[in-house]
């Protein structure tokens, strides 16, 4: 058995591979530090007429989540702030692991999608969104010519 301090594993950084390229989550995140690569998973799923996009957001409220539509693509952005002025009048902290920072992922969705089309709710630190599939492009007809 490991030994555990403050609920983290004591050798959480030992079996890391020091050797290969640096991953494309950044590690020392400062709001979720070396979990970074944890927030934001989304699932999409295809339905019959369009998508619907989760994207786990936990600890974060309904007002710190932001979600625009530009140029085709979707971006979803939340921010944490951490009040530091707050002071506890019985003791001071041992360990404080929360964070204020902000964490932000793009999707391009297709130049035709309005933001009237896109649905949003959030409950339970889900963010769910539903949007319309694009109407299939028809491809011009072949006018060519065969020379014999």
């Amino acid at each position: 058995m490991l030994p555990v301090i403050f609920g983290e594993n004591l050798f959480d950084d030992l079996f890391d591979d020091a050797f290969s390229m640096r991953p494309l989550y950044d590690v020392n995140n400062a709001l979720y530090g070396k979990h970074a690569k944890a927030v934001m998973k989304t699932d999409v799923r295809e339905l019959d007429d369009g998508y619907e996009v989760a994207v786990d957001l936990p600890g974060f409220k309904k007002d710190e989540v932001k979600i625009d539509l530009k140029d085709g693509y979707l971006t979803i952005s939340a921010s944490k702030g951490l009040d530091k002025n707050e002071e506890d009048k019985k003791g001071h902290y041992i360990r404080q692991e929360r964070y204020s920072g902000q964490c932000s992922r793009s999707f391009y969705v297709g130049e035709n999608v309005q933001p009237k089309d896109v649905h949003a709710t959030f409950e339970d630190g889900i963010l769910k969104l539903t949007l319309p599939k694009a109407a299939q492009q028809k491809l011009p007809e072949n006018n060519t010519i065969a020379i014999e």
